[in-house]
């Protein structure tokens, strides 16, 4: 179920730094529609706090003691479905973004974005979309074997056309060699943004 924007979010931080929560708290805190209700140093403790203090959202570190953000936020959504998670980390590579999402995650950010940056992606897993960094998105795509399950999983026909993007092709060609209209191909990039929650296509080409 959406949120409306005029709700106040409630906010659990999990981290094993204590200059990280601080910091945290002090930018979530001053934001109107923002509160912080706790704070957890390690997985085990934000499992137990996000069962008693049911948090629209955790903020959730990949790297703790006891357990790690993945396994904190599997326990979490086996006992709570519909809680909204976003890992915060400083290890930006697919497979720990996959990792994250077989948890149950909705949302991957990493520690060095922008304070605005930290805000508008808590505001949209708040909203139940999801948010995910575009090149590690991609990187996961293209990874051989058996494909994690995305929120945002793409059609065969929408891989293809993305594959086309990244060659650098413009709607036309990418229409003459699929044998498909250049609407449809503009339908696909659409769906594709959306479903990847990116806002153009060169994001499709990194």
């Amino acid at each position: 179920m959406n949120k409306t924007k005029s709700e106040n979010i409630r906010i659990l931080i999990a981290d094993d730094h204590p200059i990280v929560r601080q910091g945290l708290s002090d930018l979530l805190i001053p934001r109107n529609g923002m509160t912080v209700v706790g704070e957890a140093e390690n997985g085990r403790q934000a499992v137990e706090m996000a069962q008693q203090l049911k948090p629209d959202l955790i903020l959730m570190d990949m790297i703790m003691p006891e357990l790690n953000g993945a396994e904190a936020t599997a326990l979490i959504r086996d006992t709570d479905p519909g809680a909204r998670i976003l890992i915060l980390t400083s290890f930006g590579n697919e497979d720990i973004l996959e990792e994250a999402l077989q948890a149950g995650a909705q949302g991957f950010l990493l520690k060095d974005s922008q304070p605005d940056d930290l805000l508008q992606a808590v505001r949209t897993v708040y909203q139940g979309q999801l948010i995910l960094p575009p090149h590690l998105v991609l990187k996961l795509i293209k990874k051989p074997g058996p494909k994690v399950e995305l929120e945002a999983d793409l059609t065969d026909r929408e891989r293809e056309v993305m594959f086309a993007v990244e060659q650098g092709m413009s709607n036309k060609e990418i229409a003459e060699q699929l044998n498909i209209s250049i609407n449809t191909v503009r339908s696909h990039i659409s769906n594709m943004l959306k479903k990847l929650n990116f806002t153009n296509r060169t994001q499709l080409a990194i």
